[in-house]
Order: structure tokens, then C-alpha cells, then sequence
């Protein structure tokens, strides 16, 4: 049997998703470099590997109720997702992207790292909104169908793209990206700490770079790391 320290960051955190939060508090990646191993991921970040086996034993005995995402139904994760992350995300661009329009033209002349910001978010804002559309015009149609098969004991034909594996592969990339603009953003914001004597614009700006950065790991460890696999994995029973 494995132990803490062999598991990758990944199973950790599907395992048990408040360990997410431990992840966190640690700088340690739980969605798109989630498939380290524990030990290893905390040698690259140098930080005690006791001290966070300590904080996970204390988030599994933590008797707040959590969803258990990894036994949950695709077609019902799937729904979850878009009603849940992608809601969250087409609500929350428009009074981001005014929030930085705002606080760019106010202060920028002090806080010069704003612009490149401004940059970076507009570059996530527009990407992000058509990976959206992706998912779920082509991606989680295809794995609803996948596990109505299943049920009714049916087989499916290939779809144009072939295999799931084929679009996952491109979400997966996304992810990727999308992560790395998150958090290059956090870099220049210093973890979205607003300045002193920051505006309330300012200070609403960060924190909800903050709420968003948190929203979108969950977001990305649900596909990379409980739906994609899942997916995969049935699809070779479906298939003709």
C-alpha cells in the first residue's frame, strides 16, 4: 500500500478534496502538476514534508462536509462543472474586466506592474471563454452520451474527433496555459495584495483575482484528474 509520501498531489486532493486547500497554503500544484509524487513535489518546492503530512492527517479528520467529486456519476460532474465553474466564470469576467479597465487607467502611473496585468487577464479572460464553449459544445456532450451507453448496455460509433482522448488532450493544454497566466498574475500582484492605501476598485480587483484563482484549480483538478481519466477509461468500454 502506497504511503502519503508516494501518492502524487493529485490522488491526494481526489482522494480528499480539502487537502486542496493544504496544497494551497504550501504553494504546491494540485491541478495541472498534480501528478507528482508528494515527496518530490515538496523537494522541488522546498518546503517539510512532515509539516504537510501533519496538515493533510488534520484536513481528513476536519469534520466540514465536502462533495466526494471522485464517486459522483460523469454526466452528473460534467453538469457540475458547467453549472457550478463555468457560471462562475462568464459572471465574474465582465466585472473583472471593469474592475482592471478602472483600476489600470487610475493607477497604473504609480503601480506600472498593472499593465502587464491588464495584459495577461484580457489574454486569460478570451481564452478561457472559448474553452468554455469547447467543453461544452463538443467535450461534455460527447461524455453524457458515453455514460447513457453505458447504462442502456449500448454501443457508440467514433465521433469526428475520433477519441476522447483527442480533446482532452487539447483542454489539458488549456488548462495549462490558463494556469500559467494565473499565475503569472499573482507574481506581479504579490499574491493579489493590493497596495497601501489602495482604492476599494483596487482592493476589489485583487480580491476577486484571489476568489478566481481558487475557483479555477478546483475547475481544472475536476477535469484533469477525476472527469478526463474517467472519461477515457470508459470510453473503451462504449466504443464499437
Amino acid at each position: 500500500m502506497n504511503t502519503i509520501k508516494d501518492k502524487t498531489v493529485a490522488e491526494l486532493v481526489t482522494d480528499n478534496i480539502k487537502n486542496a486547500h493544504v496544497f494551497k497554503k504550501y504553494g504546491i500544484d494540485f491541478c495541472c502538476g498534480g501528478g507528482e509524487k508528494l515527496e518530490t513535489a515538496c523537494k522541488r518546492r522546498k518546503v517539510s514534508l512532515e509539516d504537510i503530512e501533519r496538515d493533510l492527517l488534520n484536513a481528513y479528520n476536519n469534520g466540514s462536509r465536502e462533495y466526494k467529486y471522485n464517486t459522483w456519476e460523469l454526466d452528473f460532474l460534467s453538469d457540475h462543472i458547467v453549472n457550478v465553474h463555468h457560471q462562475y466564470v462568464e459572471e465574474s469576467i465582465p466585472m473583472m474586466l471593469n474592475y482592471c479597465d478602472r483600476v489600470v487607467r487610475s493607477h497604473a502611473g504609480e503601480h506600472p506592474e498593472l499593465k502587464e496585468i491588464e495584459k495577461l487577464f484580457h489574454q486569460l479572460a478570451g481564452e478561457i471563454k472559448t474553452h468554455l464553449k469547447k467543453e461544452e459544445l463538443i467535450l461534455f456532450p460527447f461524455i453524457n452520451k458515453m455514460v447513457k451507453a453505458e447504462k442502456e448496455g449500448t454501443k457508440l460509433e467514433r465521433p469526428p474527433f475520433g477519441n476522447a482522448s483527442s480533446p482532452v488532450k487539447m483542454m489539458e493544454e488549456e488548462h495549462e496555459s490558463a494556469g500559467d497566466l494565473i499565475r503569472k498574475i499573482a507574481e506581479l500582484s504579490d499574491g493579489f495584495t493590493p497596495p497601501q492605501g489602495a482604492c476599494n476598485t483596487y482592493k476589489a480587483f485583487y480580491s476577486k483575482l484571489d476568489e478566481f484563482e481558487k475557483d479555477l484549480y478546483l475547475h481544472i483538478h475536476l477535469e484533469n484528474n477525476i472527469l478526463f481519466p474517467k472519461a477515457i477509461a470508459l470510453e473503451k468500454k462504449v466504443m464499437i
